[in-house]
């Protein structure tokens, strides 16, 4: 019996090692073009530790809820299934009274009492790493609370930019140098703060051990600042992140921020696109790809974050069900050049308008629909390098109807997306991939094989999308089909031999 078992073992081993895997073979490092980022409000996520919740009220949008780092540590299998590689934390940083937010920053070495303690904090990062996971977290260099103890300092009152509201948001010198919303506007010109917030910033590097800083409001701070931000912070830590968090709805030269040392910046105009597009049927997808950035491959691909309203609401008042946009919307994040960056709530498509509305606390206890199916294509782009490192190129485009070509190495990938109210069908030719193959989908299963005229007729219902991979026509897999006879065969002796030995 023993034996018998062993065998089974074995040919078990061998049909599964039959079976092929793409993009299994050995990879380089992983860069951040390949990461898919999950964006958390820590105070709005989960809260797994009571003993933190000071002044929290759950019915009070506008103050803090109990989400806290703990609760972030308790969901990183969560967000590790759903193909997560790393997670962005809005600021942590010690806040006055009712910054659940994070931006009213009172202390730059210290984590928000309500979030939890340093040593939490650290445990955090260690606990991602070991889920092979990156940590980013927002490091604010605009400006502090009303009530940090520089503002009554008569020492550094040259350490802020004179007190005037900015008034011309096309002014780029009242954005670097006046306030908003009436919090103290720092002045980065002044060395004194500069340095201040070089040391904080490598000390959080050196202390936890993060992957990379987001940057808020990273235009309304000079880009000399930045130049030496980056230099400074990069030196700590290789391959080190910065991505710059532009002003809401605002549209900057995101070149000069670039070549300062910012890796990547938010493009609303570019969100907005998306949002139109995805948030009802029948959009041309042709404005999608308009924008020209130095690295698109690293360009932030969101629908919405905590500046914004929620894309389900876009989707709602288009009078759409939200979970087939949000799968179509979904799926060309996930598989054009650029990182996905996808808001807590994403998932369930929670809703929501203006802030605070679309800060709303994460439900945990809902359907899972869209949550396994954003599971299945964080699996297919950790899976496939020519999603994230490919060239790309537009093979059909219609009236919400698409049908595009990611190529890398040895690897092709053809995405279709049908995001229009009724089923379509596109015919790929030798122009646009090699005939006399066949395309494997990995989202749905399906199969398309090239006809006699090495031709390819793609079928796609409606609001539905798939992955094919280009690969080797298959036949019928006479050794395949055998060993799994062999096994069933096995199976059954080992069954018999069990169940006589109870017997004697």
């Amino acid at each position: 019996m023993k034996k018998t078992l062993i065998t089974l073992i074995l040919f078990c081993i061998f049909i599964f090692s039959a079976v092929p895997v793409y993009g299994a073979s050995e990879r380089e490092t992983r860069e951040w073009q390949e990461e898919t980022v999950y964006s958390i409000m820590v105070d709005r996520f989960f809260n797994a530790n009571t003993k933190n919740d000071i002044d929290v009220n759950t019915l009070d949008p506008l103050a803090y809820n109990g989400g806290d780092f703990q609760g972030v540590i308790d969901k990183l299998d969560f967000l590790k299934d759903m193909g997560f590689t790393a997670i962005r934390l809005t600021s942590i940083f010690d806040n006055t009274s009712g910054g659940y937010h994070g931006y009213w920053i009172n202390d730059f070495y210290q984590p928000d009492e309500h979030f939890g303690s340093l040593k939490t904090f650290k445990k955090l990062v260690q606990e991602a790493h070991q889920r092979d996971m990156k940590v980013i977290i927002d490091f604010v260099t605009n400006n502090v609370s009303t009530e940090h103890p520089w503002v009554k300092e008569t020492t550094k009152q040259d350490w802020f930019n004179v007190k005037t509201e900015i008034n011309n948001l096309n002014n780029q010198d009242e954005i670097e140098n006046e306030w908003v919303n009436g919090l103290p506007d720092l002045n980065q010109d002044n060395p004194d703060v500069k340095n201040y917030l070089f040391d904080a910033a490598k000390w959080w590097i050196n202390e936890t051990d993060i992957d990379g800083y987001s940057l808020p409001e990273v235009n309304h701070v000079p880009v000399a600042f930045w130049s030496d931000f980056s230099k400074e912070v990069k030196s700590e830590k290789e391959n080190f992140f910065l991505l710059g968090i532009t002003s809401a709805n605002r549209t900057v030269d995101s070149d000069k921020y670039v070549m300062a040392g910012i890796d990547s910046l938010t493009d609303y105009q570019h969100s907005e696109n998306l949002r139109n597009v995805f948030a009802t049927t029948n959009q041309a997808f042709s404005g999608l790809n308009d924008n020209k950035v130095q690295n698109p491959e690293l360009q932030p691909q969101f629908f919405d974050n905590e500046m914004t309203t929620r894309f389900t609401s876009d989707i709602v008042k288009n009078k759409q069900f939200p979970g087939a946009r949000w799968r179509t919307a979904l799926t060309y994040i996930y598989s054009t050049p650029g990182i996905p960056v996808v808001f807590y709530g994403s998932e369930i498509a929670l809703n929501g308008g203006e802030i605070p509305d679309n800060r709303q606390p994460m439900n945990f206890r809902t359907e899972k629909e869209l949550i396994d199916y954003m599971t299945k294509l964080g699996e297919i782009r950790n899976q496939l390098p020519s999603l994230t490192r490919g060239s790309m190129e537009m093979l059909y485009e219609k009236d919400g109807m698409a049908v595009y070509k990611r190529v890398y190495q040895d690897e092709t990938a053809i995405i279709a997306i049908n995001n229009t109210s009724k089923s379509q069908n596109v015919t790929l030719n030798n122009d646009h991939i090699e005939g006399g193959k066949e395309l494997r989908g990995m989202l749905n299963g399906d199969l398309v094989r090239s006809n006699d005229d090495n031709q390819y007729d793609l079928i796609i219902d409606r609001d539905e999308a798939e992955i094919y991979v280009l690969a080797n026509k298959s036949g019928i897999n006479l050794t395949l089909i055998g060993s799994l006879v062999f096994v069933y065969i096995l199976f059954t002796i080992f069954i018999i031999k069990v169940r006589k030995r109870r017997k004697e």
